[in-house]
Formats: structure tokens, sequence, C-alpha cells
């Protein structure tokens, strides 16, 4: 599947998620908030982890399918409210996984596991104190 096709599903996704939350949208759909579709959010997750320990491919695509669409509802509830769009979820987690794998986009030197995990923990904590 190319870039423009997973854009093309993303955005035909996130606007069926916003008409669902519009005014002619799913009733259901509407009235959920961040706290109300928290268990649904854990269900899917807890669904998801158990697809992957029995190694159930189909199963695990329809389940990140369910957490992908939560995820997405919930980004939209807080967009709705004017705290953040889902241009800057993207764009913030994508500006912090080049940030922590400066190994990969940076040109550092590689090392072994342990001195990799210790590299994040120190760019994560640098993170922290430099918001």
């Amino acid at each position: 599947m190319s870039s423009a096709e997973i854009s093309r599903n993303f955005t035909d996704l996130y606007e069926i998620i916003t008409r669902l939350r519009g005014p002619d949208g799913c009733p259901w759909d509407r009235k959920q908030s961040p706290e109300s579709i928290t268990k649904y959010l854990l269900e899917e997750t807890g669904e998801l982890a158990e697809a992957i320990s029995r190694r159930d491919e189909p199963h695990v695509c329809e389940e990140v399918g369910d957490l992908f669409y939560i995820l997405l509802l919930i980004i939209r509830m807080y967009e709705e409210q004017g705290h953040f769009t889902a241009e800057e979820v993207l764009s913030g987690i994508a500006a912090k996984m080049v940030r922590r794998h400066p190994h990969v986009f940076a040109g550092t030197k590689t090392g072994n596991d342990r001195e990799l995990k210790q590299q994040w923990e120190a760019i994560k904590k640098q993170e922290k104190r430099n918001p």
C-alpha cells in the first residue's frame, strides 16, 4: 500500500468519525466523551493483546482497526473541545520518534540493545526537562 493510499484511508476514516459525531450522526457516537470511551479503549487494547498472543493475524488486523477507531474518536473529541488537533497528534509523535532514534535519522552510531535503551531513556529525560 502506498503512502497516498494510507493517507486517503486515514482521511476517509477521520471523515466518517466526524460525520458520526456530527448533528446528523450516530446518537451513541455523539454522546461519548473521552471519559466514557475509556472502557472501550481498555477493552479493545485487551482484545488486541489477546489476538497477538494467540498469533491470530486476521483477528489482530480487526482489533488494530477497532483500537485505531477508538484512538481517532478520542482525538476527534479533544479536537471538538479545542484542545488539540489530529495534525498536532501526528506531527508530535512523528517528531518524537525521529528525536528518539538519532541512530536512524541523525546518523549517530548504532549501539547494542542496552546502549539503545540508555540513549532512549536519556532523550526521554531531556524531553521532560525541556517540554
